[in-house]
């Protein structure tokens, strides 16, 4: 499924074509890397320290359930980041809003790393935790549309699957470099320690996505693709108006044509195709974070598991997927998106009750085996999933279009997910719920594939 081309005829050398497409994926890699690191330290301090430190409770299983709402609260931001960087993206660049939510995210996760507990400024600490969560959640729905599409608009023909798959390698980067900065915390410092000042310090590493936000701004160029969509409007508007070349590019900025309104374009006539995307992401994006925060809070609250040695399984599990996410994207570039895609999902259907009745025998051989299966059908999934949701949208509207899709999916699946999970385990007494949870998820994604597999064929 490739709606659009990957590369663009271009002016400039055939060198300086290449080393601006390995510039361009790079930045994306390791902002995607960054981002997504400064996300998920809050996931695991949720699961670990934020419910006792900042949501004091009758129960240990409600200052966790306060803590993972708060964690979901910055995937409700998300659509807004989506939105917002996508309109702005749309009409002003993909760089620019890049670079604007690198530093929105490096400013919230340094704040939290700083921020006085409950028992030093009371209300007022929760109330500034969900807040920065917040500029969190803003920043990473920005931030996730601009890295893919400085990746795949810079991808030469027929790679658009394994370049879209660098910005996906920021999620296992982003999970394994969290999971070893807490380890490395909890390692040099006493209980007592981690839990006074040891969590701060992963969240202070935020700092460098500040440098990288700068390094972006100074080197890295606008995509082909972008440039070249402005250069078509400007034309466009030209020939309609009459104006001058000056007059036409103006307006191509900043006037009424459709750059002004990509967001009004996505309503108006592609909005089935955004919940379609949305809906076939959800089980992957809730799978994922049920693994790295709910199953850590369940394994060691529940199942009495060593914290240090859950957190070295998730690790290593996430390791895996920096090599089967560029695998699958590359196999998807021969074969189809739709096609892995779908496999991906159906597996994590599968495999959802064999996952969690090995979780449930209290074995870390058995919790690294379900964990690890299950992460390959993710990977399976994630590695075409940028790919294939840039192919649904045409460059004027696709920052837009494709963010949309992607956060409406983490709202309804990731941020929610350890919420549900510690919910339908308090309630059932049961792994088996969050099984059938999953499976739920994995139906409304495979029915969202098929319509736009139908799609794809009517084209």
């Amino acid at each position: 499924m490739d709606t659009a081309p990957s590369a663009l005829p271009s002016t400039s050398t055939p060198a300086q074509d290449a080393r601006n497409r390995r510039k361009g994926a790079t930045a994306a890699a390791l902002a995607s890397a960054v981002e997504w690191y400064d996300y998920f330290v809050f996931g695991i301090a949720a699961a670990l320290v934020l419910g006792d430190l900042y949501f004091p409770a009758g129960s240990s299983s409600a200052g966790v359930l306060a803590s993972f709402a708060t964690f979901a609260v910055g995937f409700l931001a998300r659509p807004f980041g989506g939105v917002i960087a996508g309109h702005l993206g749309d009409k002003r660049g993909r760089k620019p809003m890049l670079v604007l939510a690198l530093t929105l995210m490096g400013v919230a996760t340094t704040g939290i790393g700083l921020l006085p507990t409950y028992e030093t400024i009371g209300i007022a600490a929760p109330v500034l935790l969900v807040t920065l969560r917040v500029m969190q959640g803003i920043a990473v729905g920005a931030q996730w549309g601009g890295a893919m599409l400085l990746a795949t608009e810079y991808a030469p023909e027929g790679k658009r699957g394994i370049y879209g798959s660098f910005v996906q390698l920021g999620v296992p980067i982003g999970v394994v470099t969290a999971n070893s900065v807490f380890l490395l915390a909890g390692a040099f410092t006493s209980e007592s320690a981690f839990a006074a000042w040891g969590w701060r310090l992963p969240f202070l590493v935020g700092l460098l996505v500040l440098v990288l936000a700068w390094y972006i701004h100074k080197h890295v160029e606008e995509t082909p693709e972008f440039r070249a969509a402005e250069r078509a409007l400007a034309e466009k508007e030209r020939e309609e108006k009459g104006q001058t070349t000056e007059q036409g590019a103006g307006k191509a900025k900043g006037g009424d044509g459709a750059r002004n309104s990509p967001l009004r374009t996505i309503l108006r006539g592609h909005l089935g195709t955004v919940f379609l995307a949305g809906g076939s992401f959800a089980v992957n994006t809730a799978t994922f974070y049920i693994l790295i925060t709910g199953v850590l809070d369940y394994t060691t609250r529940e199942l009495d598991m060593n914290r240090g040695a859950v957190l070295t399984v998730s690790l290593c599990v996430s390791l895996t997927q920096l090599v089967l996410i560029p695998a699958s994207a590359a196999l998807s570039d021969r074969i189809g998106r739709i096609r892995i895609y779908g496999l991906g999902a159906a597996g994590i259907a599968l495999w959802a009750v064999p996952m969690f009745l090995l979780i449930d025998t209290g074995s870390l051989l058995w919790l690294a085996v379900g964990t690890f299966v299950a992460s390959c059908f993710l990977s399976i999934m994630y590695g075409p999933q940028a790919a294939l949701f840039a192919e649904l949208f045409t460059p004027e509207m696709r920052y837009t279009g494709a963010s949309l899709g992607y956060q409406i999916a983490a709202v309804l699946g990731g941020g929610l997910a350890p919420f549900v999970m510690v919910l339908l385990l308090e309630t059932t007494g049961t792994s088996m719920s969050v099984a059938a949870y999953i499976i739920g998820l994995a139906v409304i994604a495979l029915g969202s594939i098929k319509v736009l597999a139908d799609r794809a064929r009517s084209r």
